[in-house]
C-alpha cells in the first residue's frame, strides 16, 4: 500500500492536467492589510465590467456605454495581441503566483483602468459638475491598481507604465472613434427594429441626464396625481 511520501513524489512528477482561471485568483501574503487593500483594488476591472456595464445594459440600454463597453474589450483584444507580439516574461514572482504562463507586457489591469479613466473624463468634460468630480476619482483608483500590480508581484514597473500609456492613448482614440463616426448612427440605431425591441437610446446629447430623468419622474409623477 503506497504511502503519503509515494504519493506526493508521484504528485511532483506529474505536470498538473488543471489549470485555474485566474481573473479573480489575486494572491497577497497573510497578514499583510496593504496587500489584502491592493488585492482588492486588483479586481476593480472585474467590478467595472460585470457589476457596471452589465447592469447599465440591464437597465439603462444607452448607446453611449455600449460604445465604452466595447472599446474596453477592443483594449483589451488589442493588449493581447501586444503581449503576444513582445512576448515579455512577469517577474520572477510570477512562480508562486501561477502566473509564467503569460506575459507581463503591458499590463492589462493598468490600460483596462487607464483607458476607463481617460474615456469617461473626455465623455464628462463638458457635463454637470457633479459628473466631472465622479470622474476625478478614476484616476486615483487607475494608480492605485497600477501600485497593486507591482506590490502585489504580478508586473514590473515598466509593464504596467506600458499599459498606462497604451490605455490611456487608446481611450482617446476610442473616445474620438465612437463620437465622431459611430456616434453618426446612433440615431439610425434608436429608429431600428432591434433599437425600439430592446429600448436602446441615445442620451449623450443631454447636458444632465440625472437632472433630466429627475424633472421628467417628477412631472409624470405629478401627471399621475392629477389624472
Amino acid at each position: 500500500m503506497s504511502g503519503p511520501g509515494e504519493y506526493q513524489e508521484m504528485a511532483a512528477s506529474v505536470p498538473p492536467a488543471l489549470k485555474a482561471i485566474t481573473l479573480t485568483h489575486v494572491r497577497y501574503h497573510r497578514g499583510d492589510r496593504v496587500g489584502l487593500f491592493l488585492a482588492w483594488v486588483s479586481l476593480v476591472p472585474v467590478f467595472i465590467s460585470l457589476g457596471g456595464f452589465v447592469s447599465h445594459f440591464m437597465f439603462r440600454r444607452e448607446l453611449q456605454g455600449i460604445c465604452f463597453a466595447a472599446g474596453l474589450l477592443v483594449s483589451q483584444v488589442l493588449n493581447e495581441l501586444i503581449k503576444h507580439s513582445v512576448a515579455q516574461s512577469r517577474p520572477a514572482s510570477c512562480e508562486l503566483l501561477e502566473t509564467c504562463d503569460s506575459h507581463g507586457w503591458p499590463s492589462s489591469h493598468a490600460q483596462y483602468t487607464f483607458f476607463f479613466a481617460t474615456y469617461l473624463s473626455l465623455f464628462v468634460l463638458r457635463r454637470s459638475p457633479a459628473s466631472r468630480v465622479m470622474a476625478a476619482f478614476t484616476w486615483p483608483l487607475a494608480f492605485l491598481t497600477m501600485l497593486s500590480r507591482v506590490y502585489l508581484g504580478y508586473h514590473t514597473v515598466p509593464q504596467v507604465f506600458a499599459g498606462a500609456v497604451v490605455g490611456l492613448v487608446f481611450g482617446a482614440i476610442w473616445y474620438w472613434f465612437a463620437n465622431t463616426i459611430l456616434a453618426q448612427y446612433f440615431p439610425m440605431i434608436e429608429e431600428s427594429a432591434i433599437g425600439r425591441w430592446f429600448y436602446i437610446k441615445d442620451t449623450s446629447h443631454i447636458q444632465d441626464v440625472l437632472k433630466f430623468e429627475y424633472d421628467n419622474a417628477r412631472a409624470a409623477r405629478k401627471k399621475v396625481a392629477t389624472d
